[in-house]
Parts: C-alpha cells; sequence; structure tokens
C-alpha cells in the first residue's frame, strides 16, 4: 500500500494544455509577437502583456484559430517561436457544453502562459524595429488560408531601421509623413494585403524608462496607423490599435548582461515657440488684440491644450520708434492682452513678460537680395513670442 501511494504521489502533473499540441485542420491562424527590447523590459518592472491583453487572446480563442506566439528584437526583427501551430478548437471531438467552456477558458490562459513566456525571452540582440516584426509576422501568415490575424505588442519605440524613432520630435503630421516616404523608398514598409493587424501598448513602455505625453503617444498611434497602411488599407486588411491599458511587472534579472539598448528620448525639454508678427495681432500702438487675431490665437491655444503638462510663456516685444519710456510698458500690456485671449480660449499656466526692445530676430524676413529692410527690421521686432514647454 505505502508502495502506491508513493508512486501515486509521484504521478507527472497533467497538462492542460496538451490539446492544443494537436493538429487540426483549420484555415484561421493567428500569430502574436511580444517586443522584447528593453524600452518593454525595463531595469526592473516590465510591461505585463501577459495578464493585459486577455480580451484579445479570449476573441482569438473564439475563432477557433491555430496560434503561434513569439518575440522580437534586433534591426532584422528576429523572432524567437516559444510556440507553434497550437490550437485553439475548443469544439473539436467536444460535444460537452460544459467541456466546451472549460476547454475555452483553458485556450484562453494557456495563451496567456505563451505570451508571458515570450515577455520573459531574452532578446536576441539589443534594440528593435517594429516594422520589420510586422514584416515578420505577416511572411509567417502567408500560409494561411482563411483568416489571418497579427498581434504585436510592443510600446512603438523603433531604435533601429526606417522608423528609427530615436531623434523623432514627436510633433505633427509632417514629421509622419516624412518617415513613412523614408521607409517607402527604402522599401521596408511591409505588405500586410489581407492581415487582420492589432498593435497594442503603443506609447507604454516600462515605468523605468523615459515616458511620453499623452499628446505624444497620440502621435505615435498616428505613426504606426500610418505606416501599417490604415488609410490604404485594401479589402480583407485591417490596422488597429487597440486602447489597452498594459499593466506592469516585476522580473528577474537575466543571467548574461543583455545587449545595450539604444533610448528614445522625447524632446519635452525643447519649447516649440509661435512668433507671431505684432501687425498681425495689434494695430499700431494698441494693446487690444484684433479680432482678425483670434483664429491664429486659437491654433496656439489648442496646442497648448493638447500638450499635457506643458505651460506657456508670453513675451511681448516692440520696436525702437516709440518712446523709451513707454517700450517697457507696451510690451507687457501687449503679452497681458494675448494670455488672457489664451487663457479665455482654455489654455493653462499661461504667464505673460512684457520683453521692451528685442536682442535681436531670431527668423528674419529677407528681401531677394538677401539683405533686410528698415521695415523688415521694424515687423520683426514688434512681435509676440509664445512659448510652449513641456516640462
Amino acid at each position: 500500500m505505502a508502495g502506491l501511494l508513493g508512486a501515486c504521489g509521484d504521478s507527472p502533473r497533467l497538462d492542460a494544455c496538451a490539446w492544443m499540441k494537436e493538429p487540426v485542420d483549420t484555415a484561421g491562424r493567428t500569430v502574436v509577437l511580444v517586443d522584447d527590447s528593453a524600452s518593454v523590459r525595463g531595469r526592473t518592472t516590465g510591461r505585463d502583456y501577459a495578464h493585459s491583453v486577455g480580451s484579445l487572446l479570449a476573441k482569438v480563442v473564439a475563432r477557433k484559430d491555430m496560434v503561434s506566439v513569439g518575440s522580437f528584437s534586433g534591426d532584422a526583427a528576429q523572432i524567437t517561436w516559444i510556440a507553434k501551430d497550437r490550437s485553439a478548437d475548443w469544439a473539436k471531438n467536444n460535444d460537452n457544453p460544459i467541456n466546451r467552456e472549460k476547454r475555452k477558458q483553458q485556450a484562453v490562459g494557456c495563451l496567456t502562459d505563451l505570451v508571458g513566456e515570450a515577455a520573459s525571452a531574452a532578446p536576441r540582440s539589443g534594440g528593435s524595429n517594429v516594422l520589420a516584426a510586422l514584416a515578420a509576422g505577416a511572411s509567417s501568415l502567408e500560409a494561411a488560408s482563411g483568416t489571418r490575424s497579427l498581434i504585436v505588442l510592443t510600446d512603438g519605440l523603433s531604435t533601429t531601421g526606417c522608423a528609427d524613432l530615436r531623434a523623432a520630435a514627436f510633433r505633427d503630421k509632417s514629421e509622419i509623413r516624412a518617415i513613412a516616404r523614408v521607409c517607402a523608398a527604402r522599401e521596408e514598409t511591409p505588405s500586410l494585403t489581407g492581415v487582420d493587424l492589432t498593435l497594442a501598448g503603443l506609447g507604454q513602455p516600462a515605468a523605468d524608462q523615459p515616458a511620453p505625453t499623452a499628446a505624444q503617444r497620440t502621435w505615435l498611434t498616428t505613426l504606426w496607423r500610418t505606416l501599417c497602411g490604415a488609410d490604404r488599407a485594401a479589402p480583407g486588411t485591417s490596422c488597429t490599435v487597440a486602447r489597452t491599458a498594459i499593466g506592469t511587472a516585476g522580473h528577474r534579472a537575466p543571467r548574461k548582461k543583455p545587449a545595450q539598448d539604444p533610448v528614445v528620448q522625447y524632446a519635452n525639454d525643447r519649447p516649440e515657440t509661435y512668433q507671431l508678427p505684432g501687425a498681425a495681432l495689434f494695430d499700431t500702438s494698441s494693446a487690444t488684440v484684433r479680432p482678425q487675431a483670434l483664429p491664429l490665437l486659437n491654433d496656439v491655444a489648442v496646442r497648448a491644450r493638447t500638450t499635457p503638462g506643458s505651460r506657456v510663456t508670453v513675451s511681448g516685444y516692440v520696436d525702437p520708434r516709440g518712446r523709451s519710456d513707454n517700450n517697457q510698458r507696451l510690451s507687457q500690456a501687449r503679452a497681458n492682452a494675448v494670455k488672457k485671449v489664451l487663457i479665455g480660449l482654455g489654455a493653462a499656466r499661461v504667464t505673460a513678460y512684457g520683453r521692451g526692445l528685442p536682442t535681436g530676430c531670431a527668423k528674419p524676413a529677407r528681401t531677394a537680395t538677401g539683405r533686410m529692410t528698415a521695415e523688415d527690421r521694424l515687423q520683426c521686432d514688434r512681435r509676440v513670442d509664445i512659448d510652449i514647454i513641456r516640462k
């Protein structure tokens, strides 16, 4: 009896995921790729994709797809496959409704574990090329005869390839269009025809990494929707940015020191400056903002409102034709008037300074001869500078 009990105590633990390894004839396929770069992993606390994307995995299971899970790193998006061709067909040879529901839950749990394993895999090399990962994931789906789904879990901070963001300003769509043109010229834009792409985690690096503002996260979303062709998608093709909040989780330090990763530093410390000519804002010798200037100031106020955590500095300048004892007073009155309008348009944390005479013309208007005329100089001198400072 003791021997029998001992044998039972040593019996191997049943693998609840074993049924997913059995080959099935299914048309739909899904590939899940996890960004393994330093910006996602962090030094001590990384992003917990496994327990944050359960709703995405549940949709995969509901479709009964064949699923492969891997992680990527490096310039060429080197994929480390954790599992290939795992079946989520919970209905095969399973007519019992209760057992079917149980298998659905098992499948989601098993895929969650595989995503966690992918997230903890040691990166093959430093950096990340998210665009190359999209291409590699789409390529691995080419054999699918039915639905082709690609889920990429990443913060979107590429540090190699045509979409290298280390020098990005994260400001406007013109920069996004420029990046897209470079990628197209270098033939690095992936072909995603017929692929249902979902990106999750954009703009959410590890907690101990440089963090983007809300406006910069929006910029990242626009960038990746542009690069994946969301606006020109062919039939059967889609590009979705999941609004998924990715949690955090601690991790053990790797046995060997990982490759040194480049870091994306956001342009938070660079003020965004608007130089507005005084003639567009005020009548001569007046400190009352002209009604025609309101649309111009509204554009500045919108920019300030959509840059969370920012503060605004208004600096008024006058040209040297007025009385010296009035220069400071008029420049301060004009700065105060612009401040009042900006606050009325929804801008917050606005300060105003009367600078009097300017010390120089930062962006001179030049004539065809290449020299500034006296009027050009006066136009440049009597102006209002508005700085939107992110920190």
